[in-house]
C-alpha cells in the first residue's frame, strides 16, 4: 500500500487533503478558533499600544514583529492540532491506516495544515496593518518570511500533532511538544519580520532568510523520515 509511484501519492494525498478541508469547512473548529485569537491581539496591540506603535521607530516595529509571530504561532497551537485528534475522536484512523499510504496521509494533512495557516497568516496581516498599524518596508522579504516561516510551523504541527493523537492530556501534551520544536525558527522570523518593517536591505537579512530556509528544509525532511514511525506505530 505504501509503495506506490508519484502519481499514486499524488492522488492518494489529495484526497486526504479534500477529505479533510471538507470536514474543516463544516465543522469550522480550528478556522473559528485562528480567527477570534488572532483578532484578540490585534484589538489588544491597537487599544494598549496603539499610541506606541504610530510613532513607528525601531521599538514598534520590533514589538510588532512580536505581536505578529506570537498571534500567528498560538493560534496555530490552537487550531491546527485537529488534524489527527479528530480522526482518534470520530475513530476513523484505524480506516485510514488501512486505506492511505502513510506519506499520503502526511502530505494530504500537511497541505490542510498549511492552507489553514496561510489563510491565518494572510488575515492576522491583514488585521495587524488595519488595527495596529502595521507598514511593511521591505515587502519581498516579508512575503518570504512569512511563506518559509509559514512553512516550518505547518510541517511541525502536523507531526506533533500525529504524536499526541492518542494521548490524554493532548493539549497540554501539544503545546510541551511544539514550542521547543518552533523556538528557533520563531526566533529568525520575528528578527527577519523586524528587518523587513524596518527596510533593511536584502544583504542584511539574508543570514536571518538563509537560516529560516535551513531550518524548515530540515524540518520538512525530519518530518518525512520520522512520520511512519509516528503513525505506524
Amino acid at each position: 500500500m505504501n509503495n506506490l509511484g508519484w502519481g499514486d501519492l499524488a492522488r492518494a494525498s489529495w484526497a486526504v487533503f479534500r477529505k479533510d478541508l471538507k470536514v474543516e469547512l463544516r465543522t469550522r473548529y480550528a478556522l473559528n478558533a485562528l480567527l477570534m485569537f488572532v483578532l484578540c491581539t490585534a484589538l489588544v496591540a491597537s487599544f494598549y499600544l496603539g499610541p506606541q506603535l504610530q510613532q513607528r521607530d525601531t521599538f514598534a516595529n520590533a514589538t510588532l514583529s512580536v505581536l505578529l509571530w506570537i498571534a500567528i504561532l498560538f493560534a496555530a497551537l490552537t487550531g491546527l492540532a485537529r488534524s489527527f485528534v479528530g480522526e482518534e475522536e470520530a475513530q476513523t484512523s484505524m480506516f485510514l491506516r488501512l486505506h492511505a499510504p502513510t506519506l499520503a496521509v502526511f502530505w494530504g494533512k500537511w497541505l490542510v495544515n498549511v492552507v489553514l495557516l496561510f489563510s491565518l497568516i494572510m488575515l492576522t496581516t491583514l488585521f495587524f496593518g488595519v488595527l495596529a498599524g502595521l507598514r511593511v518596508a521591505n515587502l519581498p522579504v516579508f512575503v518570504l518570511v512569512l511563506t518559509t516561516g509559514g512553512l516550518g510551523l505547518s510541517t511541525a504541527t502536523t507531526l506533533i500533532a500525529a504524536i499526541i493523537a492518542q494521548a490524554s492530556a493532548r493539549s497540554a501534551l501539544f503545546a510541551a511538544l511544539a514550542v521547543p520544536v518552533v523556538f528557533p525558527l520563531l526566533i529568525l522570523v520575528v528578527h527577519a519580520t523586524d528587518q523587513a518593517l524596518t527596510g533593511t536591505t536584502w544583504n542584511v537579512v539574508r543570514p536571518d532568510l538563509l537560516g529560516i530556509v535551513s531550518y524548515v528544509v530540515t524540518l520538512i525532511v525530519a518530518t518525512i523520515w520520522l512520520f511512519p514511525f509516528v503513525w505506524e506505530a
